[in-house]
């Protein structure tokens, strides 16, 4: 299956570190070569990235890393994360794919797991541990389910039973519903198009158990990261 990876932002928490987001290194590999290597080890077959600020580095980057693999510019990387996502659209098309953050390290098993379940226009990878000590509660996007379903989705959610893990399998409906949410005047977040989703009955999930993952976006996420995988 191939995956979407969304690398264009500014990534301004990790700044100090990196002057680029995906680049940044983590015990000795690029952070987005790790995303890449443990999604093509859960079974994502082919890449299309989109890339932003520092574009030119990550795609050098890239390139050499893998020439395969196809890294498309969106026009405005300062824009919330769906507009992204559509930018790689046209590129990764409308068939079922892989959607993932370039900040965001997991076990390959997440990713096996969201390419089995069934499919939906999207499916969420999530984590029902509340307590899970990597997790960044001023940060996480929190998610509320009901019989494997999304029912809301947000980072300041105030009643939720699952975090949102930056792991998606979509297909071209969630393209659809992006888009058609930015037209009504959404945020253009990849949130809002599953909120959009998921009042149509739409977004589905997939429990992770107990597997690992890490959102890297400032320094003490960093050091949690080198911690497990130095």
């Amino acid at each position: 299956m191939q995956a979407l990876i969304v690398a264009a932002g500014y990534g301004s928490r990790l700044r100090s570190v990196s002057p680029s987001k995906p680049l940044t290194d983590v015990a000795g590999t690029p952070l987005i070569a790790r995303v890449i290597n443990a999604a093509r080890a859960g079974g994502a077959t082919g890449f299309v990235v989109v890339t932003g600020h520092e574009g030119a580095r990550l795609e050098a980057f890239l390139h050499a890393f893998d020439p395969a693999i196809r890294c498309v510019a969106t026009p405005d990387w300062s824009l919330a994360n769906g507009h992204s996502v559509l930018t790689g659209a046209d590129a990764i098309g409308s068939d079922p794919h892989l959607l993932m953050m370039a900040d965001h390290l997991f076990d390959p098993a997440i990713v096996a797991a969201a390419i089995a379940a069934p499919d939906a226009p999207l499916t969420l990878a999530i984590d029902r541990r509340l307590d899970n000590p990597l997790v960044d509660m001023d940060d996480v996007t929190r998610v509320r389910t009901r019989a494997g379903a999304i029912v809301a989705i947000g980072k300041h959610l105030p009643d939720y039973d699952a975090f949102d893990c930056g792991v998606f399998k979509v297909d071209g409906r969630f393209h659809d519903a992006l888009r058609a949410s930015i037209a009504a005047g959404g945020p253009g977040s990849i949130s809002a198009g599953v909120e959009a989703l998921a009042s149509l009955g739409g977004a589905r999930t997939v429990d992770i158990g107990d597997a690992w993952w890490l959102d890297v976006d400032d320094p003490r996420a960093l050091a949690q990261a080198e911690a497990a995988l130095g």
